[in-house]
């Protein structure tokens, strides 16, 4: 990963991104916003009791990084259903199973993934230990965003997400590539209660303390998906590490969101 500083704010981009001119996308760190106390500073969660004014000018300090007018979220819920924002069908929901139903408002939206083909539309998934996993197509013209945290692992939303970018859009597995933003690591994914939280293919996954390595587990989903494993960059970064550098709900409850965004140009 490649930090940056522009205009005040810091970023992380993927190096497997960076001849992708035709899309913006970065995983920015906690710094340098508004936001005070537990939240400090860049937190841009509504949901988690901080001053509403001060959210709302991290977010929009972030869109202006990202040359938008307006960021494109749901409210995450640790599922796998996923938005589709599409030039052909506007906006529309899939779940699991495949199937779609119409879109209300962008106020009631529950998913935990964005796809969208449209250009200007930036996708921002909200983290706090979860994984953002960042996917571009670069032949198809689309991009993806998901929010993958311990549920989203066990539910494969990253199998869900692959195969709606290859239903909706007619992209190829083997032309996608992936970014795993900064996440809890194996270093501190501890989970006393895996033998009722976690099914047991994935114990392959933990060592003999019971801690997990969600970022190999991702990056099996995706080579399972069709993936090239050269394709895709994990950040091996962990939050709970790096809480200078990320909010982390692991270190400390009561904290704020950083943002994992991508969109196309």
């Amino acid at each position: 990963m490649i930090l940056w500083n522009k205009n005040g704010l810091q970023l992380f981009t993927f190096a497997a991104f960076a001849d992708f001119t035709q899309i913006r996308h970065g995983i920015f760190t906690r710094n340098n916003g508004f936001s005070h106390g537990d939240f400090d500073s860049l937190n841009t969660a509504f949901s988690v009791g901080d001053n509403e004014p001060s959210v709302g000018k991290n977010r929009s300090a972030i869109a202006r990084r990202m040359d938008t007018q307006q960021l494109e979220f749901v409210n995450q819920i640790h599922e796998t259903g996923i938005l589709v924002l599409s030039r052909k069908r506007e906006r529309y929901f899939l779940s699991a199973n495949g199937s779609s139903v119409a879109a209300v408002n962008s106020s009631g939206e529950s998913a935990d993934a964005m796809i969208t083909n449209i250009s200007g539309k930036v996708l921002a998934i909200q983290l706090a230990d979860c994984q953002g996993i960042l996917l571009h197509d670069p032949q198809a013209r689309v991009v993806a965003n998901i929010h993958s945290g311990w549920r989203g692992s066990v539910g494969n939303i990253i199998s869900v997400c692959v195969a709606a970018m290859q239903s909706e859009f007619g992209c190829r597995p083997e032309h996608i590539f992936a970014g795993i933003s900064p996440s809890l690591g194996p270093c501190c994914a501890e989970f006393i209660h895996y033998r009722t939280e976690i099914p047991e293919i994935y114990w392959q996954f933990k060592d003999a303390s019971d801690y997990f390595d969600f970022w190999k587990i991702s990056q099996n989903q995706l080579i399972n998906s069709g993936l090239l494993p050269q394709h895709i960059e994990i950040a091996n970064i962990c939050t709970k590490c790096n809480s200078h550098l990320f909010y982390s709900f692991r270190k400390k409850k009561n904290t704020g969101r950083f943002l994992s965004v991508i969109g196309l140009k």
